[in-house]
């Protein structure tokens, strides 16, 4: 296998907040379309399941790390979410099993849990804490994946510098550093439209 086979054009990552927009699978499909790469890996956001672990944890005091882990298996959850909504998409545990997706043109849809797992394994894996999000994940699987941009999917416009974006709390407080290298898109996806 080639390197440019496993090399993906753009990480998606599909925000959590558009998981209630009832037509979000056909719209997320023709958006797809018209998208001028021909290898992409999409990466679930948190949204509502997210918030449920950010709540248990106030009510609790899970701490970071238990936090962390939780809010992970959250995202295989809305990962499989994705999957319901994308007919014909198939889920990876890691960068390199999408190349059979792509040969099928097939959407791949990467479950953060695994992908989180084997990354801790890299020198420099995200930080346990609620200042990394699937934001920064997402850009950290475009660096795993040799992808040059990811594409951030959200439900307001996001301003073109990317710490004012932080400092708003419209990215997350890691994900300057996780994107340093990547080419960086935002989209208000409920503003979208064919």
């Amino acid at each position: 296998m080639t390197t440019q086979l496993i090399r993906g054009d753009a990480v998606i990552k599909v925000g959590g907040s558009l998981y209630d927009l009832p037509d979000l699978g056909p719209r997320l499909s023709r958006w797809l379309q018209t998208l001028p790469v021909n290898r992409i890996i999409l990466v679930p956001g948190g949204g509502p399941l997210g918030d449920a672990v950010r709540t248990l944890d106030q009510i609790h005091h899970l701490g970071e790390e238990n936090a962390h882990w939780l809010a992970l298996r959250s995202l295989s959850v809305s990962a499989r979410f994705l999957q319901a909504l994308l007919p014909g998409s198939v889920l990876c545990d890691r960068p390199v099993e999408c190349a059979p997706a792509w040969a099928e043109r097939r959407v791949p849809i990467l479950d953060p849990w695994s992908f989180a797992l084997a990354d801790e394994r890299s020198a420099d894996p995200l930080p346990h804490s609620w200042s990394t999000t699937s934001d920064s994940l997402a850009a950290r699987v475009a660096s795993v994946a040799g992808a040059p941009e990811v594409i951030l999917l959200k439900s307001v416009a996001v301003p073109a510098n990317l710490e004012e974006a932080s400092a708003c709390g419209l990215v997350d407080p890691q994900f300057c550093k996780a994107a340093a290298s990547l080419t960086v898109r935002t989209l208000n996806f409920r503003a979208w439209s064919v």
